[in-house]
């Protein structure tokens, strides 16, 4: 799953309107220009998106490095290769650069998810395939640096992410889910067991365990099972009442 995730997924933006214009004097884009600048429409091709990719990687690190609240648009040319006149045929300022960027990471984690998780048939196996993802997502994600050189930028990521994850991990995990309702004989909610993983998730991010991460797999499945029990003995009683 670790190979799978490196992978960058290409995120090609719709036309793009006017918005804001660059200055001349400052690369740095930090305040909305009262000039506007109109990125032009590019048909989408395999080098527009390359272009495009390079361009987000190249955000990554300058947003790594410098954080997201004053980024150099210089400096993102010179890391992917182009020149300025090039990055506005496809972005037209700094927020429609940083909206894409955060799209980009959002589909990109759930597209991997799918492709690591989907194929895997049986219920034990796709919980421990997803399993293996969050503990590959926490290895190779840049997340905890993004959180210390941009917080507010981190959080609102984390966000924007948060609710469409939930949905996401149920359709990853419905054969798993289907599998214990089975074997429970009762109906589990799903939303709830989900969005707890994923707050453990944001927890390991937040607030990394000291001894490491090499018990994550086994903390996710006592979780999951706590959760289980736990709903499983909650919907026992009520229908007892």
């Amino acid at each position: 799953a670790s190979d799978v995730y490196k992978r960058q997924e290409l995120d090609t933006p719709n036309a793009l309107q006017a918005k804001e214009s660059p200055s001349r004097s400052d690369d740095v884009v930090s305040q909305p220009s009262k000039r506007h600048r109109k990125a032009r429409t590019v048909k989408p091709n395999r080098r527009s998106e390359e272009t495009i990719n390079s361009i987000l990687e190249a955000t990554e690190e300058v947003v790594l490095r410098s954080g997201a609240d004053r980024i150099s648009i210089l400096d993102v040319c010179k890391i992917a290769g182009i020149s300025r006149g090039t990055f506005y045929r496809y972005f037209s300022s700094q927020e429609d650069l940083l909206d894409t960027f955060s799209r980009h990471k959002r589909d990109n984690f759930h597209r991997v998810l799918m492709e690591t998780v989907g194929s895997v048939k049986d219920p034990e196996a796709r919980l421990d395939s997803l399993i293996g993802f969050i503990d590959d997502y926490l290895e190779e994600t840049r997340a905890r640096r993004l959180l210390v050189v941009a917080p507010e930028y981190a959080l609102s990521f984390f966000r924007r992410i948060f609710h469409d994850s939930i949905l996401r991990f149920q359709d990853a995990l419905d054969i798993v889910f289907d599998d214990w309702d089975e074997k429970l004989g009762v109906k589990l909610d799903r939303e709830l067991i989900c969005e707890m993983i994923i707050r453990y998730v944001l927890s390991e991010v937040l607030v990394p365990e000291d001894g490491g991460r090499r018990l994550l797999p086994a903390r996710v499945k006592r979780l999951v099972a706590s959760l289980t029990c736990l709903l499983y003995t909650s919907d026992a009683a009520d229908e007892e009442d």
